[in-house]
């Protein structure tokens, strides 16, 4: 698998394929928007989804904490889908969080989704939180934010490959700050090209794509 290095505010990451970051340095892996029990919620209005979208998200996350051993996670908000989502997540489900939050010094930042994380999450619930040149929040603030790592607007780009447009997630950046794609099995996406997204950068960025087993650097 090819990940991706970017420099964001000084401070070198890495971009993993599957949409998650990782900051070799501070030993921190970074996911966002995981959006837990979004299918059971669309469940509850009707609209039938396959109820596996936790058990996948998690299992993705565990995969990613096996390669890298961090020795902080952040998750950056919106990581239950609604304020009732922990509620619906089974004792298996359960199990895992709890031995997340207890294998690394794990921090949930609160997001629109989920702005009161369940409490017996293991590790630190936080609005948001400054680590050397870098501050890790839910949304991205409209105003010019030098080293601010996001999530909330879930960035996807359109490209063309073989005649066909297919749609896939990415990171978006401009050297001074970066909006993560999400990592939820069911979170939608916003088009870079959409102007909640494209007026963070005031000089252009790159979108960071999301290969099957690469990140494509495409200039926006």
């Amino acid at each position: 698998m090819t990940d991706a290095f970017v420099c964001v505010n000084g401070e070198t990451l890495l971009l993993d394929a599957a949409g998650a970051l990782w900051w070799p340095q501070e030993r921190t892996l970074v996911f966002a928007d995981l959006h837990f029990e979004k299918g059971s919620a669309f469940a509850r209005s009707g609209q039938m989804l396959p109820p596996y979208d936790t058990r996948t998200t998690l299992a993705r996350m565990d995969a990613l904490i096996a390669r890298y051993s961090p020795t902080r996670v952040i998750a950056l908000g919106d990581s239950f889908h609604d304020r009732s989502a922990a509620d619906r997540l089974d004792d298996s489900e359960r199990a895992s969080l709890v031995h997340f939050g207890h294998s690394a010094d794990w921090i949930w930042i609160a997001g629109n989704h989920d702005p009161a994380p369940p409490c017996w999450l293991g590790g630190r619930i936080c609005e948001e939180i400054a680590i050397g040149g870098l501050v890790f929040r839910h949304e991205p603030l409209p105003a010019p934010a030098a080293g601010e790592i996001a999530g909330h607007l879930h960035p996807c780009k359109h490209v063309v490959r073989r005649g066909r447009t297919i749609r896939r997630r990415c990171f978006a950046s401009d050297g001074s700050r970066l909006v993560m794609p999400a990592f939820g099995a069911y979170a939608g996406g916003l088009d870079v090209r959409d102007r909640a997204l494209w007026t963070l950068f005031s000089s252009g960025f790159i979108s960071y794509v999301l290969g099957a087993r690469r990140v494509y650097a495409i200039a926006t």
